[in-house]
């Protein structure tokens, strides 16, 4: 007969079992995801791919989130999360043929991508090393996401360039919180679904990237 000592252990140790197995799914899942999403910006810059519009863009983006969420519990949950970061890679491609045009575009892509890839890991390093929970910042990143959400919009239809500076700015600050958020998340067993956290994490990682480049753009004298 099991002590209650025992069961606690046993159950504890198959928490540690569980939320290890979402980490390396998630880990290994984001890994594929980035690299189809770069394939399919590299295919859209080839072909010199027109961008879809903001309208398209926003349509398409929250029509396979929800079916990433919606299949989230299924083999097909997969198809959607790859046809959502396939699809993000291809509104990527337009922008970085613009951002290459200019005299020192090549140096402010990789720039930013670095940035990106440094700011990703050293936060989430930092995060499985430390297991702080960051559980708190939940509400704050959903407000303030919405909030730099909207006023992006704003900017673009209204083309003020500091508010679109601003906004930039803010997702940075979010995109690097988010990334806190949700791998404490993972750690703590707040999120058991690796599917919906590669999802988190791409996104996240696809508005840092995109925010430094238009931050390291307009410091260097770029519009």
């Amino acid at each position: 007969m099991n002590t209650p000592m025992t069961s606690a252990a046993v159950r504890t140790d198959g928490g540690v079992v569980a939320t290890n197995k979402v980490i390396r799914n998630t880990y290994a899942l984001l890994s594929l995801t980035l690299l189809f999403s770069a394939l399919t910006a590299g295919v859209s810059m080839m072909l010199n791919l027109p961008h879809p519009g903001l309208l398209l863009t926003l349509g398409g983006y929250f029509g396979l989130l929800y079916a990433t969420t919606h299949f989230r519990n299924s083999s097909m949950g997969l198809v959607c999360v790859f046809a959502l970061t396939g699809f993000m890679g291809y509104t990527l491609g337009p922008i970085l043929n613009s951002y290459l045009a200019l005299s020192n575009g090549a140096e402010l892509v990789m720039t930013a991508m670095g940035g990106t890839g440094v700011i990703f890991l050293g936060l989430s390093g930092y995060t499985l090393v430390s297991k702080k929970d960051f559980s708190f910042m939940g509400g704050f990143l959903m407000v303030g996401i919405l909030v730099a959400f909207l006023a992006g919009i704003g900017s673009v239809f209204f083309e003020i360039p500091g508010l679109s500076l601003a906004v930039s700015s803010m997702f940075v600050l979010l995109m690097a919180g988010l990334i806190l958020y949700e791998t404490s998340n993972i750690i703590h067993g707040g999120e058991t679904n690796y599917i919906m956290a590669t999802v988190t994490l791409f996104v996240a990682i696809f508005n840092l990237f995109t925010s430094l480049l238009h931050l390291l753009a307009t410091m260097r004298g770029n519009n």
